[in-house]
């Protein structure tokens, strides 16, 4: 039952983010990249607040307690590999559209199991390779990399990609060492928040009056995937290990094309119905299969 309720603590996360490609691509109107991730997260932080008051405020000091240094070496990588992912992320959105943003941005379905696997060595069921195969096939029917060259974007998205990978994986850790996924999501919202202000001062005009015409995409990527999307996020991985957690999470690619095609009119053809058949089964395999094996982590 738990396992259930990961699960769909992380469909729904994924439906928020993949939605949130939109209002990452348009909230950029008026202003850069880092001030929009620097609000965005901002909001975030604010989102996640009252929840750290109300269910965790007591418990934050005996899961912590003996276990300071511990937390710290955790919390600020994962932090930081979200600042870098999602930098990366914003700034590929000024190049290339969604889909291909969606599409290297869930590479990390590939990275993740290797990085567990040869970084961390822990086992990984034999599910996840097919599953890994099957999204990143689906995730590239989902694109329009096939239409043109791989453009400056595509190449900053991909390197982004390597930092989400890393992000998952210590999110993994965190979770399952400190049970207090508000408190952490509320931490990591203030460190990418305060690392993209920094980046402000260093490139951009801080100018709220621009900030404020961004209003509903800036409150909606802060609020729902700053704030509720990572919690849920948090939630997912209490239960489901990083690499089969990545895989479910790569159905943000396959929302992300559909929201552009309904929102901002790209093109959904046969190939990207096709890719999100592949995505899906992909996820499928991944979440059943293991059900079988007793050794499944």
């Amino acid at each position: 039952m738990k396992k259930i309720i990961s699960f769909i603590c992380l469909v729904f996360c994924t439906l928020i983010w993949g939605t949130a490609f939109i209002a990452q691509a348009t909230g950029m109107d008026n202003i850069g990249p880092f001030t929009f991730n620097a609000a965005r997260f901002f909001v975030g932080f604010l989102a996640v607040a009252p929840f750290v008051f109300f269910f965790e405020r007591k418990r934050i000091n005996k899961e912590i307690k003996n276990k300071t240094n511990q937390f710290f070496k955790l919390i600020f990588p994962v932090g930081f590999f979200l600042f870098l992912g999602c930098i990366f992320q914003q700034v590929s959105l000024l190049y290339t559209d969604v889909a291909n943003s969606a599409f290297f941005t869930i590479f990390y379905v590939l990275l993740v199991p290797l990085i567990a696997y040869f970084l961390f060595s822990e086992k990984i069921h034999w599910s996840v390779w097919p599953s890994v195969l099957a999204c990143v096939v689906g995730g590239y029917l989902l694109s329009d990399i096939s239409n043109a060259n791989i453009r400056f974007g595509d190449t900053l998205v991909l390197i982004g990609a390597l930092f989400w990978a890393l992000h998952i994986i210590y999110i993994g850790k965190i979770i399952n060492k400190f049970d207090l996924p508000f408190f952490i999501a509320l931490i990591q919202n203030l460190v990418v928040s305060a690392l993209s202000f920094i980046l402000v001062i260093m490139f951009e005009e801080f100018n709220f009056s621009k900030i404020k015409l961004e209003t509903v995409e800036i409150l909606y990527a802060g609020i729902l995937s700053g704030g509720a999307a990572f919690a849920l996020q948090l939630f997912g991985q209490r239960n489901i290990s990083a690499a089969p957690a990545a895989i479910v999470m790569s159905l943000e690619g396959v929302v992300a094309a559909i929201s552009a095609w309904i929102i901002l009119n790209q093109i959904l053809g046969m190939n990207n119905i096709i890719g999100c058949s592949f995505i899906l089964g992909g996820i499928l395999l991944s979440q059943l299969a293991p059900i079988y094996k007793k050794n499944y982590r």
